[in-house]
């Protein structure tokens, strides 16, 4: 593996760096007085999130294009070398999939650490599930099962087309981000690296276990593709019901999602109570119960137990399949 170290350039240009060697990748090396310039000095105004990485700003280039760009924060930044950074530039570069947000371009100067991303204009599926009524409105059962499909291709392309396999390791309904035709694209694919590293692997423990992503292994520390599995069923979940993985406004009993709806998935009354409100009754009971049967096998709280995403995949498309008239075609 050829590792490219950046030069750091002795003069800040506006526009992309010229001086520093491009890593053996598609991405765009920028500047921070470039990115300052885009994001208004990270105002915020622009800021559109942020996790235990670092935050997200909205950036607009001077041909009115609109980026996305995740600030690393400095603990984070400061455990990563220059030539590291690199590499992982690199690795996420590789990973380029319809339902995976595009990596466009990095920025490694004065000690700091970007990474520029496509824009995806109707934010994440978290806000859409729980913080708009009006646009929770849009989210049909199809856009809904549409939306799983989508999800579940981009983790199997992640563990069985990329080699080596890439793991998300971070994977919740707040990284499953929405384009203007409401098409998934997930983000933060190949960040598991900076998500391993120290203080951060702790901090990503307790806080996926915290808000009800974490499979039952992750308290022992261990990760793998099966708990990137587990993740998606609690993703599942919240689309079924419309509810957040971990909601401490709800009764005791109700506040891990997982935790109260596994007991009531293979009981039909139970779970038609289950499905969110504002689908107002509309859905398909069989297509409901096959769904929720795919959320009960990647919920198991043994790892070998749950099935591979391209199992995850091909059940979606067998719900799709049979709701769906003879003469209509799934898109991919």
């Amino acid at each position: 593996k050829v590792i490219v170290k950046p030069i750091v350039p002795n003069e800040v240009t506006a526009g992309p760096s010229a001086k520093t060697p491009k890593p053996s990748t598609f991405a765009r090396s920028f500047t921070i007085a470039a990115l300052q310039q885009y994001t208004n000095s990270f105002s915020q105004e622009n800021l559109l999130g942020g996790g235990m990485l670092g935050s997200v700003y909205r950036a607009e280039l001077p041909d009115g294009k609109l980026l996305a760009v995740k600030k690393l924060e400095k603990r984070v930044a400061s455990q990563q070398k220059d030539d590291e950074f690199i590499e992982l530039v690199e690795n996420i570069d590789r990973i380029q999939h319809v339902n995976v947000v595009r990596l466009m371009g990095y920025c490694a100067e004065h000690g700091q650490k970007l990474l520029i991303y496509e824009y995806c204009s109707n934010g994440s599926l978290q806000d859409a599930l729980h913080s708009d009524d009006e646009f929770k409105k849009l989210l049909s059962w199809n856009t809904r099962i549409r939306m799983a499909l989508g999800a579940a291709r981009a983790l199997e392309y992640m563990h069985e087309a990329c080699q080596p396999p890439v793991i998300h390791r971070n994977f919740k309904s707040a990284n499953v981000l929405l384009d203007d035709d409401l098409d998934v694209r997930v983000s933060d694919c190949g960040l598991a690296p900076l998500i391993a590293s120290g203080s951060v692997s702790q901090l990503s423990g307790q806080l996926q276990s915290i808000y009800g992503y974490g499979a039952p292994e992750f308290e022992s520390g261990i990760y793998t593709s099966q708990s990137d599995v587990y993740s998606f069923g609690v993703f599942m979940l919240e689309l079924l019901t419309g509810r957040k993985s971990y909601d401490r406004t709800r009764s005791r009993g109700e506040q891990f999602l997982v935790r109260w709806a596994i007991p009531q998935l293979h009981d039909i009354e139970a779970l038609s109570r289950m499905v969110d409100p504002s689908l107002n009754g509309e859905y398909p009971a069989k297509a409901l119960s096959r769904f929720a049967d795919i959320i009960s096998r990647c919920v198991q709280s043994e790892p070998e137990f749950r099935p591979r995403m391209s199992e995850v995949v091909q059940d979606l498309l067998d719900i799709i399949r049979r709701e769906r008239p003879s003469n209509e075609s799934i898109g991919d």
